[in-house]
Formats: structure tokens, sequence, C-alpha cells
């Protein structure tokens, strides 16, 4: 080390190649340069002068070449390796370094004025493909997010900042710039940064938020939420193009009716983008003419949202019921399906609180806008077939945020019953069934969700089919000499099986192994059914009516969920103390009868 990079100067004739015309050769450089640059900082602490002075230069100038994306490449590759080891110190002394020059790099990839941003983009070098640049930038900008979320308030340099402080221009780039690649790029960047989640693909292990926030946090949330719904505001979304999916063979893949599958991971990455951005938009809404103000406008939003969607070709050009399309569009992401399911929550609970409206109309207007939770609860429900081990899954899992989601949707159930009735047989009513298909017409590729509508009612004959393993059910219910009786098999035939999480989780089915060993039950056997008269759960009749189907299976769902996390919370075999939770659970589980008695 010493002969090659005292005596020799091999660090000045590595950086020279950054300029090279071959990518390949320049892209070496950049590898090499990085590993010294890291070793030298981790065993003496010193930066490379002669790297440093190069990407200082590099990012001042801010032309697009080949040197521009080694400097950057390197610079992104050394954060990482100091972000993965946890090397806070040295991170920050490297960071500041270079935080001038970044920070004069942004401002001309980046400018405030979105019609520059346009400008900058169009009056960059024909000659060098600018696209590459800037998804460097972006990669760039992704580590420098991912640090001011782990390292709160040591995360003091302008440029960790800047995804959120130049987030107009990043929207301006997905609307103005020709090459999808970056616009989608940019989109990602964007839903990580409002989600906290920036990191998330290559950091080791989980990216650990810290609890203390940089003293810019609220205010850098608050300007990234304002820019996004000030852009939604100003028709961005009109401007947001979708292309056809990519795959394996190509990227125009055809469906049999003709035309294209849209890009779902882009649908899906805009529509988590204004959901949270309207989360956060009223959670700092001051005042209750803010509140009320801010509770109309995110509807606007949804809205607007709404448009686009149907624009882009989604298999919702059809749907009549628009709270179907969470459950459509993020199909088998249960992580981006379970943070839209929650913000769409926090806004309905906000729009009621604040609209003024009675409680139908705030129901009607929530449909209209496709985020009743009633529904958007049910259509889970239904795509993962009334399956209570897969909200099990949900529950241990620390990949999505199911248990937020779920405890406050129960408390949020527990006091609206007649909305959850009025929304099952809503959905009964219409048959609106979520089943998955393979290379459907209207699919975006894959295994995905296609909404299947019939005019007549849909019943269930629970004893019809012995294709699968039947679990048995028996309810009954004795209320001022009403009798009734169901009994019967629920199968793989009866109800159009979900594409969420066919193939259990690991950790639910050692859990679950774990119980039926110490129960001694054979593996694979579901638990009994309760019967009615240990739940007190009102499963079909009352005053002689049988109720909704969708509501009764709802129910057991959920009883069935209590009374499988009640057992292994009793042999110390559930992750954490799920009290809150159960409690919640038992009272759904006399929500029927309880809505009888005041009936």
């Amino acid at each position: 080390m010493r002969v090659m990079f005292q005596d020799m100067d091999l660090m000045s004739q590595l950086v020279h190649q950054f300029q090279s015309e071959d990518q390949i050769i320049s892209h070496l450089a950049a590898k090499s340069v990085s590993a010294c640059v890291l070793y030298y900082l981790q065993t003496s602490g010193t930066i490379s002068p002669v790297w440093r002075r190069t990407c200082l230069q590099a990012f001042h100038s801010s032309l697009p070449g080949t040197q521009l994306d080694a400097c950057l490449w390197s610079l992104t590759e050394l954060l990482k390796n100091l972000f993965k080891g946890a090397h806070q110190e040295t991170f920050g002394k490297l960071l500041a370094a270079l935080d001038s020059g970044l920070s004069s790099l942004c401002a001309k990839f980046l400018p405030d004025d979105s019609q520059e941003v346009t400008q900058c983009l169009v009056g960059f070098p024909s000659s060098r493909p600018w696209g590459t640049t800037f998804c460097l930038l972006l990669d760039l900008l992704e580590v420098l997010t991912a640090s001011s979320l782990t390292w709160g308030p040591a995360a003091c340099l302008r440029s960790q900042r800047i995804t959120h402080t130049h987030s107009s221009a990043l929207l301006a780039t997905i609307s103005g710039s020709s090459e999808y690649f970056v616009k989608k790029r940019a989109v990602l960047l964007l839903k990580r940064a409002v989600f906290q989640k920036a990191g998330e693909d290559w950091a080791s292990g989980e990216v650990l938020l810290t609890e203390l926030k940089h003293e810019h946090f609220r205010s850098d949330m608050s300007i990234l939420a304002r820019s996004v719904l000030t852009a939604v505001a100003a028709d961005w979304l009109q401007a947001v193009q979708v292309e056809s999916a990519s795959f394996f063979g190509g990227t125009r893949a055809i469906r049999r009716d003709g035309g294209q599958k849209p890009d779902c991971v882009m649908l899906r990455s805009v529509s988590l983008l204004l959901l949270k951005s309207a989360e956060l938009h009223i959670q700092t809404a001051g005042g209750a003419a803010g509140a009320r103000s801010s509770g109309t406008e995110v509807y606007g939003y949804l809205q607007s949202l709404w448009s686009f969607l149907r624009r882009c070709s989604v298999q919702l050009t059809e749907v009549t019921h628009r709270c179907c399309w969470v459950s459509l569009l993020f199909g088998d992401q249960d992580d981006d399906m379970m943070e839209a399911a929650k913000a769409s929550l926090s806004i309905f609970l906000h729009h009621r609180r604040c609209s003024g409206l009675d409680h139908s109309a705030v129901l009607e207007a929530a449909c209209a806008s496709g985020n009743n939770p009633h529904c958007i609860f049910l259509l889970l429900l239904q795509s993962i077939s009334f399956d209570h081990s897969i909200l099990l899954d949900f529950l241990i899992s620390t990949e999505t945020c199911f248990l937020e989601f779920l405890v406050r949707y129960l408390k949020y159930l527990t006091a609206d019953w007649q909305g959850f009735t009025a929304a099952c047989g809503k959905i009964s009513g219409s048959d609106c069934h979520l089943s998955s298909q393979q290379s459907s017409p209207a699919s975006c590729g894959g295994d995905v969700l296609t909404l299947t509508v019939k005019g007549e009612p849909r019943l269930v004959q629970y004893g019809s089919s012995s294709e699968s393993d039947p679990e048995d059910m028996e309810v009954s219910q004795h209320e001022q000499g009403t009798s009734v009786y169901v009994t019967g098999t629920l199968s793989a035939v009866d109800v159009p099986q979900g594409p969420i999480r066919h193939k259990q989780c690991e950790s639910s089915h050692l859990l679950l192994e774990a119980d039926s060993a110490l129960k001694g039950r054979p593996e694979g056997l579901s638990p009994p059914v309760l019967h009615s008269e240990q739940t007190g759960v009102n499963m079909t009749a009352v005053s002689g009516q049988v109720s909704c189907e969708t509501s009764a299976r709802a129910v057991l769902c959920l009883s069935q969920l209590r009374e499988v996390v009640t057992r292994l919370q009793a042999k110390k075999l559930f992750p954490y103390t799920p009290s809150s939770l159960l409690k919640l659970l038992a009272q759904v589980e006399n929500c029927p009868l309880s809505h009888f008695n005041k009936t």
C-alpha cells in the first residue's frame, strides 16, 4: 500500500481514469479507488485528498459525464459501507468534506423552480445519457435520507435533507423527464422518504429508525407532503406517464384483449406517495377550521388519484365500488397494501371528525372516494378467503404495519357496527369478489387480483364440496325461542382464493407447529371452531332472518384469530404481548349480539 499509493502515486492515476470514455475502465477505477479510500478511512481516519478534490470539482461543474458518474458512484458506495457498518462518526466526517459540493450539484440538477428543472434536463449535452447520472444522484440521495432517519440529531448537514427540501424539483422531474426509468426511480425515492423506509433494499437487516429526530425532521416531512399535494392540485398526476410493465421477454407485454399491462410498481408508488402525503397533511393541519379545510381538500386529492388510476388502465375501468381499488392494485404486495389501508383509515377518521356530515353521509362520501375502512377490511378478508392463519402471519411479521392498522380499525369497528353490517350488505349484494387468476386480460402481470362482478346474489352451499380439507362449523343461537343452526364445511371451492400469502410465512408455521405439539394435536389441522355458547357470537340469524354471510364469516375469522393468539400467548409462543388486541377482538365478537339487543 505504501509503495503503490505513496511512492507510485497510484491514487492519482486511478482517479484520472474516472474521465475515461470507456465506461468499464471508469467504473473499475471507481471501484478500486473506493476500496482504498474506505481502507484508509477505517484504519487512519484520513480522506484521500486526491479523491476528495476530484469529487468536489466534478460536483461543482455538474456536467453529466463519466467523471461525475464515477464520483457519484464512488461516494455512494463509500457511504453505504459506512452506513451498513454503523460507522456514524466516519460517515459524518466524509460527508462533511463534500457537503458543499453536493449542495452545488443538487442546485444544478434539482433547482427550486419547476420550470428550471425542465430547462435543466433539456439543456444537458445530448451526447451523454444524463439519465444514468441522474439515477446515480438519486441512489446517493437515498443513502443520505436513510442516514438522516437512522441517526437523528446527528444528521445536521444540508445534503442529508436534499430529498425533502428539493422534493418539488423531484416531482417536476417525474412529470417532465423523457426517461421513464428516471421518473420511476424518483417516485420510489419519494415514496420511501415519506414512509421513512429509505435504504430498505440494501441496508443490512432493518433500517433502525431512531426515536430522536433531527431538528428539521417535522418541517422536512411537512415540506415533502405539501409539495406532493400542491403538485396534485396543479394536475401533476395528469402529466405522470405510466408505461407498460417490464418482463423478462422485453417491455411490451400484450394482454389477451390487445392492450398492454400497466407498470403496477409505478402505480402503487404514486398512490402510496399521495396517500401518505395526505395523511401527513391532516396530521399537521392547525385548528378546527384548518382541520375541516384539510378534510375537504384530501377527498379532492383522492378523486384525482382515482381519475389517474382509471386513466392508466388499471383494472378499475368498470368498477363501480371504488373501495375495491386497494385490494385490486396492491395484490400480493402485503407491506404496501397495509400502508395504503392504514393511511386511508387515517384520512377517513379525520374526515369523519371534521366534515360535520351525519353518519350515513360520511360513509357514502367514503365509498365515493374509495376509502370506506369497512369495505377495505372486508375486501382484504375476502381476498385471503377469510383465513385467520394469514392474519396471524401479518400480526407476527415485521414487514407490514398490519398490527397498527388492525388495532386502530377494530376500535372504530366496535363503535360503528351498523356501518360494518351495511358494508357487508353492499359487498354481498353486488357480489364483488376478488380472485387470483393467471394471465388475466386485466392483470398487471403475474398473479394479481381480478374483479368479478355479478348481478345475481351469491349463495354458498357449505356442505357441497369435499375437494379440500373441511373445517367443521356449527353455530347455534337461542334467542326468544328462535333456534337457528348452520352446519357445514368451508372449502376452496366455496370461496375464491386470494393471492395474498398462499404460502404461509415460516414463522407462523413454526408457531402453529409448536402449539400443535404442545396441545397434542396433529400438525396441519386447524384449531376447532368455537361454538356460539363459548364466544357469545351471533353468527346467523336475528329475529328469524339470516344475517349477512360476509359479516358472519368476518366475525368467525376474527374469532378464530383471537383463539389462536390467546393459545399462543398462554404458551409464551407469541412474539409480543397482545393484550389490547385480544380485548378488541373479544369486543368485536360481542358486537352482533349487542347490536341485536339495542335494536
